[in-house]
Order: C-alpha cells, then sequence, then structure tokens
C-alpha cells in the first residue's frame, strides 16, 4: 500500500502523497471518501463513524507525519539499559526461541489531528507498519487553545483547560501553560503533544509509571477526553478556543 511508503527524516517520518487512483476501498465510508462525498475527516469525526481503512486518512489529510516511541528497553554496552523503541519477548518451543517484536507508533499533521497504535509481529518492519496503520485508524480531532490566566494571548499554542487520562493504574494529567513554558512532560508523550501541534504544557503523573504503555496511553487518553467536554461559547471565546470547521 502506498499509504505505508514513508520517507525518514531525523526520526519523523513523512508520508509519501497518496495516489488515489491506485486505492480501491473495501468499506462504504472509503467510497464516499474516493467518490467526493466526503472531503474533511471532521465530517467522519463528528459523526461517530469508525475508520476502517488507513487510505481515509491518507486522503483527507495530506503530509503526514509518523514516530515511534520508546517503550522497550535493550542491554546498553557496558551493562545497564537503554531506551528502545522495541519491546522483544521469547517464545519457548522445540524448535527453539522464536522472538517477536512490538512498538508503539504516533501520527499527527501538527495542526490539531493525532493518534497512536501498538504494531506485533515476528520482524521489526511488519510491526511498524501495523503501529503507523493502527495509530491512522485512531486519529482524533484535539481541541487548541490558550486557557493560562499566565498568559491570556487567545492564540492556539497549548490546551484551553486542564484534563487527565487513565490506564491501568497510571494517570495523566496535562493543563493549559504560557507561552515559552513549553512542554513539561514525559519525554515521549512530548511527541504525542508535537505532532498534535501543541507547543506548552503542564502535566503530572500518577501511579505506575515504569510501565510506559501505560503511560502513553493514559497521555492520548486525556487529549481524547478533552473533545468530549462541551464549552460554553463565551468560555470558549475566553480561553482561545480553535474549533475546527
Amino acid at each position: 500500500m502506498s499509504s505505508d511508503k514513508t520517507v525518514e527524516e531525523s526520526g519523523i517520518r513523512t508520508a509519501k502523497a497518496f495516489d488515489m487512483s491506485l486505492w480501491k476501498p473495501k468499506t462504504e465510508l472509503g467510497m464516499k471518501v474516493k467518490s467526493g462525498e466526503i472531503t474533511n475527516i471532521d465530517q467522519i469525526l463528528e459523526s461517530g463513524q469508525r475508520i476502517l481503512e488507513p487510505e481515509i486518512v491518507d486522503a483527507l489529510l495530506p503530509g503526514l507525519e509518523s514516530d515511534l516511541l520508546a517503550l522497550g528497553q535493550s542491554k546498553g554496552k557496558f551493562g545497564g539499559g537503554k531506551k528502545s523503541i522495541w519491546r522483544q519477548t521469547q517464545k519457548k518451543s522445540k524448535e527453539g526461541n522464536k522472538p517477536s517484536f512490538a512498538t508503539m507508533a504516533v501520527v499527527g499533521n501538527r495542526d490539531g489531528y493525532v493518534g497512536i497504535g501498538m504494531g506485533k509481529g515476528k520482524e521489526t518492519m511488519p510491526a511498524r507498519e501495523k503501529a503507523i496503520r493502527r495509530a491512522k485508524l485512531s486519529i482524533i480531532k484535539v481541541r487548541r487553545g490558550c486557557g493560562s490566566w499566565e498568559c491570556g494571548c487567545g492564540e492556539s499554542h497549548s490546551l484551553p483547560f486542564a484534563t487527565e487520562g487513565k490506564s491501568g493504574s497510571v494517570v495523566v494529567k496535562v493543563g493549559p501553560a504560557p507561552k515559552g513554558a513549553n512542554l513539561v512532560m514525559n519525554e515521549e508523550c512530548k511527541k504525542i503533544f508535537n505532532l498534535a501541534g501543541i507547543k506548552d504544557v503542564y502535566s503530572k503523573i500518577r501511579g505506575k509509571s515504569s510501565t510506559k504503555i501505560n503511560v502513553l496511553k493514559a497521555c492520548f487518553k486525556a487529549l481524547q477526553n478533552q473533545g468530549a467536554m462541551k464549552v460554553r461559547p463565551e468560555a470558549a471565546k475566553r480561553v482561545g478556543l480553535e474549533e475546527k470547521k
């Protein structure tokens, strides 16, 4: 599939231009996108329809970027652990050890849309492709604004209000920050917020933060939960809430 062919740029992978003519949609939603009946991804996200083809996201969000998140650990040169984007496990069998690789990917356009997904495989390349495909299928629209009392600039550089997400025992709380504060959070969570187009955020983690997968999932759920909150028009204007049309 042409949607999975990418060019690597310093860790960030930018998708090549999507060729609509080569795509043969398998779902009704995909057929509507190819025929031009649906031209904006907000039409899908706001209606609550489930995206089952990654090509739908490629067609409606051109220039999507992807990155892999460090959730594993490899042996260091002189002992000790070293961060790795691969989490490797082995299965004992009569034929010997059978390795398996898992990784987590994040995709986004740096303009309010982001998704994460996890992929597993017997080799690293299939695992990465699965993770990127699943990240596209979980794409969400992120609310941006300036809800910090220290700033009040009205621009969409941060979050409009505080929110939190939970996964397992891990709870991640994120809140608006003034301009120049940058992303005060876990290094891997920064990748999610960067690809979502958020530049300034304060955060706090509770629970077993050593479980990286739960930390990343909780971070993403915090952004998901924010989209479900209802905001009055006067409050939205005060915090500079950006609503894409």
